[in-house]
């Protein structure tokens, strides 16, 4: 094995695992983000039910990425922990009120309000949480040696606020270009109206962050601004993608505004890698810093190359199963 870098096999996988779970949770959670202004209880009823048979599949990538982390990246959790620690709580305590919410609303009568308010409270504050936690990274840490130094609030600051604003609104259209694709009637016209004015958020706040970004981080000038001018394709590809979801909504069209939102996650995410690349725990420690034994990642390597391929087939039978769009009264229960 000597000729492969396990480290940056590892790196591959868990990057892949991450925007997976960006992707297949992040339009569930901007479901919930939307439940708020939906324009009645029966539309409430088609959204959940929309996600309802995915939602818990989705999340499997959140668990391959932080297991693959704790597995091949030990020095990640033992910095990034302590200093995230009451945004990872915030993170968790919003996906459990979001699954608890999934099971009691279908059950509740009288109460069913304060379940709607607990799947929009948990996937509010789930989806921010996780904007926070990317603007600490992208921020980096305080560090002696590989032991983290900061306190518990340095994760919160103006900046990573903006960035959990704009995860916010990223998800949020996400979820509203899934509506579009996965019903009909008043609630499809309802999410073809709002879509403009989240992508237009969208795009703002991609604007500040990336001009904000070379304050908390210089490096991240000298890296866009070298000699690797390739990577300026990624921006380029993330404005086409939203010029595609502005044309397609203006055609009417069902599918394409969620496959072009897609895109744009896609590269946006893919942005971020190669402002930070290679360093895991910033500003100081690559992946092979952090990486742990060349023997336990070669071990838990083999089982992850067994799984991933068995998660996807599930999550595209999943999908396939439940395609279609979804009708006032349907429902997986």
């Amino acid at each position: 094995m000597d000729t492969f870098d396990l480290s940056l096999i590892w790196a591959v996988i868990i990057a892949f695992g991450v925007m997976m779970y960006v992707l297949m949770d992040g339009f569930d959670l901007g479901v919930g983000i939307l439940f708020p202004f939906a324009p009645d209880e029966q539309a409430r009823d088609v959204m959940m039910n929309s996600v309802a048979p995915v939602w818990d599949g989705n999340e499997t990538w959140l668990i391959l990425g932080g297991a693959g982390l704790l597995a091949a990246f030990p020095l990640v959790y033992s910095v990034l922990l302590p200093a995230l620690y009451i945004g990872v709580f915030l993170l968790l305590a919003g996906l459990i009120f979001r699954g608890v919410a999934f099971e009691f609303r279908f059950k509740a009568r009288s109460s069913r309000y304060l379940w709607n308010w607990a799947f929009a409270g948990g996937s509010i504050v789930a989806a921010f949480a996780q904007g926070a936690v990317v603007g600490a990274y992208i921020q980096g840490f305080a560090t002696e040696g590989k032991v983290f130094v900061g306190g518990p609030f340095d994760w919160l600051t103006p900046f990573t606020v903006l960035t959990g604003l704009g995860l916010l609104a990223g998800y949020a259209l996400l979820g509203c270009t899934w509506m579009i694709m996965k019903s009909e009637g008043y609630i499809q016209a309802w999410a073809r109206r709002l879509a403009p004015r989240l992508l237009a958020a969208v795009l703002l706040v991609f604007v500040i962050i990336s001009v904000w970004t070379p304050t908390v981080d210089p490096t991240a000038y000298e890296r866009w601004f070298s000699a690797i001018q390739v990577i300026w394709i990624l921006p380029v590809l993330v404005g086409l993608c939203a010029w595609q979801i502005f044309r397609s909504l203006r055609k009417q069209s069902d599918a394409m505004p969620f496959v072009a939102t897609m895109g744009l996650f896609v590269f946006t995410y893919l942005g971020l890698l190669v402002t930070k690349w290679p360093y895991v725990v910033p500003p100081n420690h690559t992946l092979w810093d952090a990486a742990s034994a060349p023997e336990s990642q070669l071990f838990l390597l083999l089982g992850v190359l067994f799984v991933i391929p068995i998660v996807l087939t599930y999550t595209a039978w999943t999908y396939w199963v439940f395609r279609g769009k979804i009708k006032a009264g349907d429902g997986y229960h």
